[in-house]
């Protein structure tokens, strides 16, 4: 086997550069722990026309998959949730359902985490198991729980695991529900995105704990990464403290959008021009209002038979649309269903132009058993209420 000590070096030198990795212990982790092993048996890289091409382990030269390995972005390791890269001979089409996330996002998490020596973690969605194989060496692998809704995926990730010397508490279930028999503990870190928190993982906190997990709706995008501490009482607060995007737990993935738009969008109760562009949806936190505004809302583009840009808003839930069109850099809506969805969103933009945009880092959150609360203090405006009861 290729030995990447060098590699590793490497990697923390540039997670060093980038402000993500300021631990000498968890500089220590990322120096000890070789990711090659984490990616067994391939990888899919992007390849022409939206396709992926699959590389193996074994089928690619040993030092062109240490380069592959060691690079700087997420590797997918699975495909529509089942399809590996040793399952594949050529090019092939696919939705992401597994990866080895960035380093950095992986380092940098862990550093936000503010894990002590001694600590219990609770890990949601072990994936590739590089990052459980991160804790166990800072915290030793008896204090490690981590979940992964798929079974192959925790497999691999359990084997790789014990390749890299760690036999730590590899479980296959859903991550939503925790994991109680190991609980309370002292971390939960969550490396897929969810809607909200769920409240079992509060429960299953310690008073003084965190919970670490990336929030804000259903977009690939428009989402942040969520702080919170646990209290006596069971509720938790904290705040948004940064942009991040991950997949979205197995459980809450949704089915894109599709059939005749046109039929969905046929029957509107109401017509008039947007009072603010709905091309700010494009842009990140836009998008997490919208998303904190209207948390079933979906976002959808598609062009016209003319070749016209058409943008629409959906709420499958609650059968109830927006649908956009430009003429001359003005912006009509038609809306139809019972809930005005634009309305909804377009109230939430305003308030935050109106308030000088503030950052995503600017938005707290209070989750207890009965509701989630988002708000930007200052801005009675800036305030959402998701109740759970």
């Amino acid at each position: 086997m290729t030995d990447t000590a060098h590699e590793r070096r490497a990697l923390a030198d540039r997670l060093t550069k980038a402000g993500v990795l300021s631990s000498p212990r968890w500089r220590a982790a990322v120096e000890a722990v070789p990711r090659e092993l984490f990616l067994n048996p391939g990888v899919f890289l992007p390849a022409e026309g939206g396709r992926w091409q699959p590389v193996t382990a074994d089928g690619t030269d040993p030092t062109q998959w240490v380069q592959i390995a060691y690079r700087d972005e997420s590797l997918t390791t699975q495909l529509d949730g089942h399809l590996t890269a040793d399952q594949a001979s050529g090019p092939v089409t696919g939705s992401p359902t597994s990866s080895s996330t960035t380093p950095v996002t992986v380092v940098d998490m862990l550093e936000k985490l503010e894990v002590e020596d001694g600590h219990q973690v609770l890990e949601i969605g072990t994936g590739t198991g590089y990052s459980s194989a991160l804790m166990c060496f800072r915290l030793g692998e008896d204090n490690i729980t981590t979940i992964e809704v798929d079974p192959d995926v925790s497999a691999r990730a359990d084997a790789a695991l014990e390749t890299a010397g760690y036999s730590t508490w590899t479980l296959t279930g859903d991550g939503l529900l925790g994991h109680p028999r190991r609980a309370p503990y002292d971390r939960v870190i969550a490396t897929c995105a969810v809607r909200r928190i769920p409240y079992t993982w509060i429960r299953q906190t310690k008073p003084g704990g965190i919970v670490l997990t990336t929030v804000g709706g259903s977009w690939h995008y428009g989402t942040g990464l969520a702080k919170v501490t646990v209290a006596d009482d069971g509720t938790a607060e904290g705040q948004i403290i940064g942009r991040s995007s991950f997949m979205q737990a197995r459980s809450q993935a949704e089915v894109p959008i599709g059939g005749d738009l046109s039929a969905r969008t046929a029957y509107a109760d109401s017509e008039r021009e947007t009072k603010v562009s709905p091309l700010l949806l494009e842009d990140w936190m836009p998008a997490f209002l919208a998303q904190l505004a209207a948390p079933g809302a979906r976002f959808t583009r598609a062009t016209s038979l003319e070749g016209n840009r058409l943008l629409h808003l959906f709420d499958p839930d609650r059968e109830s649309f927006a649908s956009f069109t430009e003429n001359d850099g003005t912006w009509t809506v038609r809306q139809g269903g019972p809930a005005a969805l634009w309305d909804t969103i377009e109230q939430a933009l305003t308030a935050w132009q109106d308030a000088d945009r503030p950052d995503i880092t600017e938005v707290r959150l209070r989750v207890t058993k009965k509701a989630h609360t988002y708000w930007i203090d200052g801005h009675p405006a800036l305030r959402w209420q998701h109740d759970l009861i």
